[in-house]
């Protein structure tokens, strides 16, 4: 009950700060919590280990962020031809494949296979900001209604298949998005299930788990395989990422059905959320070429270090393959 209470005048607090603070930043504000406030301030809250002042500079930052860079305005920005968008959704994997058994949308990620070069990294930020914001904006207002409660995170399944040493190369790109999630899209995801973990991924965890806050270590589930028989607890068949539905089967960018892998263009995912983009640009009349440019968040020193030891893990296990620079083996 004490901390409950702890918790609530946090809130309270928190909420009284940003009463103050500019009109154009109360409407930023409007469109993140899409009616849910107070979530969103303990999502921030839990981000900087409940210290207020600290939450409210995260906050403010974040809010600022998206003026700056025009986020409330990102899904009126389709990125065009749809040829370079399909290459941009092969080589960076994500996708709703569906929801769990209590409606919270279920995102897989195909972490070993994502290449990331086929585009400038530009529009892979933009592609990833849109993913969230249509997240945030449609997919979780949509299950809060039909489930009749605030549904405001969500699960994500990262399949580690193919992952190797030469991931390295894309470390650049990967740390720019996670510090874009960590710094404007905190505690958006609820759980992380690994899946078809590899050699060079538990070396990794080993060395990476004890540097984690104890609520990222607790969201961490390493399963075993490809994660089937436990990710059935959770959600459907029907919503399982493909790369779950048997031993084996992976994050294939070749599946037996595009519209079953949830990674494709030609997945219901993604056709609903490119549709959308394209509809809203023609609304604002605003369809063009070219990338649209966000400014990448200086990343918070903590997340700083945890990048250093992959990379020196990295390294550590290309030498000991016999690589001569760390990166170029499996």
């Amino acid at each position: 009950m004490a901390a409950a209470a702890c918790d609530a005048a946090a809130v309270e607090q928190l909420a009284g700060l940003l009463d103050q603070v500019d009109t154009l930043l109360k409407k930023t504000f409007e469109n993140v919590h899409q009616g849910y406030p107070t979530e969103t301030l303990v999502r921030f809250l839990k981000a900087r280990e409940w210290h207020v002042n600290k939450a409210h500079m995260m906050l403010e930052d974040s809010l600022n962020w998206r003026i700056q860079n025009e986020i409330d305005s990102i899904l009126e920005k389709p990125i065009i031809p749809v040829d370079l968008y399909r290459s941009i959704r092969d080589t960076q994997l994500v996708g709703l494949s569906g929801y769990s058994k209590e409606g919270i949308p279920v995102f897989a990620v195909g972490v070993g296979l994502s290449t990331y070069d086929k585009a400038s990294v530009n529009y892979y930020v933009q592609s990833h900001i849109q993913i969230n914001e249509y997240r945030d904006c449609f997919i979780l207002p949509t299950v809060t209604k039909k489930y009749g409660r605030p549904i405001t995170t969500c699960i994500k399944v990262l399949d580690m298949t193919g992952l190797k040493l030469s991931a390295l190369n894309q470390m650049k790109i990967v740390t720019a998005i996670s510090t874009v999630d960590d710094l404007n899209y905190p505690e958006k995801t609820e759980t992380y299930y690994i899946v078809n973990a590899p050699y060079i991924f538990s070396a990794c965890w080993k060395v990476v788990k004890p540097l984690l806050q104890e609520r990222t270590r607790k969201k961490v589930h390493v399963l075993r395989g490809c994660g089937r028989d436990e990710l059935l607890k959770i959600m459907d068949y029907s919503s399982l990422p493909h790369f779950c539905r048997q031993e084996g089967s992976a994050s294939s960018k070749h599946s037996s059905s595009d519209a079953d892998n949830c990674f494709s263009l030609d997945h219901p995912f993604h056709q609903e959320l490119y549709n959308f983009i394209q509809e809203q640009a023609l609304n604002q009349e605003l369809i063009k070429q070219g990338s649209l440019h966000v400014n990448i968040p200086e990343q918070d020193p903590e997340d700083a270090k945890i990048v250093e030891v992959i990379e020196a893990e990295f390294h550590k296990l290309g030498v000991q393959n016999g690589s001569a620079n760390g990166i170029d083996q499996a």
